[in-house]
């Protein structure tokens, strides 16, 4: 009798409950309370060193991001016509827009990835990953067109540098970017100072003062033996024979 009492899965008791249809084995009420309340791991000491890092790193990049875009914000509202003034860059070609996009994605990623590590949330860890790898395929994919279409790349490359010669006074902006490369690399055009006799503020023909001259970053000793930099260096190159400029 003993044995077999061992046996059953249940009392007599369970028996007479569940023909009455009110109770539940406790096998099973054990299993449904653990699926409704699990039990979590605890995490170890390397998995939380793990989160504060990346929590860390993407603090660190949203903060870069939010820069990057006070930067570019601030150069559109800069650059604003006056209420007189027609002239003005467009929006579409404006070098500042290009801070404006890449600081708002810096920032949405790298804010997805601080809020998904601190609170846990899948959903945010998810979109993070995804953009993340997103960005790594888009370099790949440009790496891999640079190879391949390396000539074309080029050759549009030399336009595009001609017409920024070309609009150097209309727009501020490259003016700076083309003063910079070409103090830089201490050199003036592209392939000589001859390239500069395409605008037509300096070409020989232009009204200007700066007919027949070059920019001032085109000289090799802007300051000249001085504290402040001339300006007016490059007037009248265009004229001289080529060992004289």
């Amino acid at each position: 009798q003993a044995s077999r009492l061992v046996e059953l899965p249940y009392s007599s008791f369970d028996d007479d409950d569940d023909d009455d249809g009110h109770s539940v084995p406790r096998d099973t009420a054990e299993q449904d309370s653990g699926l409704w309340y699990p039990d979590h791991p605890k995490a170890s000491p390397f998995s939380r060193c793990v989160r504060y890092l990346a929590f860390l790193w993407n603090l660190l990049f949203l903060l870069l991001g939010l820069l990057i875009l006070a930067v570019g914000v601030w150069g559109l509202l800069a650059k604003s016509p006056l209420p007189g003034d027609e002239r003005g860059v467009p929006l579409s070609s404006d070098p500042m827009l290009l801070f404006v996009l890449a600081g708002l994605a810096a920032s949405a990623v790298s804010l997805a990835g601080c809020l998904g590590t601190f609170c846990a949330s899948p959903c945010l860890l998810r979109f993070f990953l995804g953009a993340v790898l997103a960005f790594g395929g888009l370099e790949v994919l440009g790496g891999l067109l640079l190879l391949l279409a390396r000539r074309r790349l080029r050759d549009a490359l030399r336009d595009l540098l001609l017409l920024c010669l070309l609009r150097y006074r209309e727009d501020p902006d490259l003016q700076f970017l083309v003063d910079e490369v070409q103090r830089s690399l201490r050199c003036c055009g592209l392939d000589s100072y001859r390239d500069w006799e395409s605008n037509p503020y300096f070409n020989c023909s232009a009204p200007g003062v700066q007919a027949c001259g070059v920019p001032a970053s085109c000289c090799q000793d802007p300051l000249q033996n001085g504290s402040v930099p001339n300006a007016q260096c490059g007037f009248g190159v265009l004229g001289l024979g080529a060992a004289a400029a």
